[in-house]
């Protein structure tokens, strides 16, 4: 059963080019899934197998999960993990049905990303600006590039130095599925990541290094480390809720306020289908009905 994981997930890796996390989010789901059906083995005196973990197995699963209190949303994603790796089981010839087929999966409801009003933007960008210590101009940098660019924060810790051409205004990232894309960036963007190579990064990277940005060690920044500095700065800035992707989400719904139009905006996030894009038309549909209804003399 371990040897189908593996070669599933060798699979993910060679053949779909997914990312080192949702790996690990598989791996999780698919081992949590065996540990499972060997325990349903025991209990009938039988070895464990996939192939004889049917329908029922699955169903008696997915009760197992709502019993311990799973959100739909988990057991949705995982029921989703699993149809994928049984359809590739099936494929390969280890079993003979995928036993996740006709089985239903929870109704999740779509959940609207949060973005930030323009002025919460400016406010948040503001904080490291009133910061004396050398970090303050790659905080700066990196919060103007989050915000001018829509990249997500994956993306941009993955940043190496060559990547920013700061004279052309642009950005070269890898997202998903190892799709390269180019993004353009404003002045003020290209100015703090330019400041921020010349004075400050040669006083962090004591070593050979490629990253663009990195931490007080003269490492690549992780996420981790990034998803603390926005935190920092967002509780400065008094705000509450923000997520490393809190910046994607705020670009995205003002780029399409601001008029842009949609396939532009599903490129710069490089997003694979335009429903994913979607979503952000109906946080700004319902910003203009807000301000129908608070300015309309008869909708008050």
């Amino acid at each position: 059963m371990k040897e189908a994981i593996n070669s599933f997930l060798t699979y993910l890796t060679v053949e779909k080019g997914f990312s080192s996390n949702t790996i690990a989010a598989y791996q999780n789901d698919l081992e949590q899934l065996a540990e499972f059906a060997r325990e349903e083995a025991a209990k009938s005196g039988s070895l464990p197998s996939w192939a004889s973990f049917g329908r029922e197995g699955m169903l008696r699963y997915l009760l197992n999960l709502k019993e311990r209190n799973y959100a739909a949303t988990t057991i949705a994603r995982k029921v989703a993990a699993l149809r994928s790796f049984f359809n590739f089981m099936k494929a390969e010839g280890t079993v003979k049905d995928n036993p996740s087929q006709n089985v239903g999966s929870p109704k999740v409801g779509r959940s609207l990303p949060k973005p930030i009003s323009i002025s919460e933007v400016h406010r948040l960008l503001e904080q490291p600006t009133k910061q004396s210590r050398p970090e303050a101009k790659r905080d700066i940098a990196i919060l103007q590039l989050l915000y001018a660019s829509g990249m997500r924060v994956s993306e941009l810790v993955s940043l190496d130095l060559d990547n920013v051409d700061v004279e052309e205004g642009s950005v070269r990232c890898l997202g998903k599925g190892h799709k390269e894309r180019i993004i353009p960036i404003h002045q003020r963007a290209a100015q703090a990541i330019k400041e921020y190579v010349k004075e400050v990064r040669p006083n962090l990277v004591h070593r050979e290094e490629t990253a663009l940005f990195v931490n007080a060690r003269g490492e690549r920044l992780t996420r981790q480390g990034l998803w603390q500095i926005l935190k920092e700065y967002a509780r400065a800035a008094g705000l509450a809720n923000i997520t490393p992707h809190t910046l994607r989400h705020s670009f995205a719904t003002h780029m399409l306020s601001g008029g842009a139009d949609l396939r532009s905006v599903q490129e710069l996030l490089g997003h694979a289908n335009i429903s994913t894009t979607q979503v952000y038309t109906q946080l700004t549909t319902e910003h203009i009905r807000r301000t129908y209804e608070k300015s309309h003399p008869r909708a008050k």
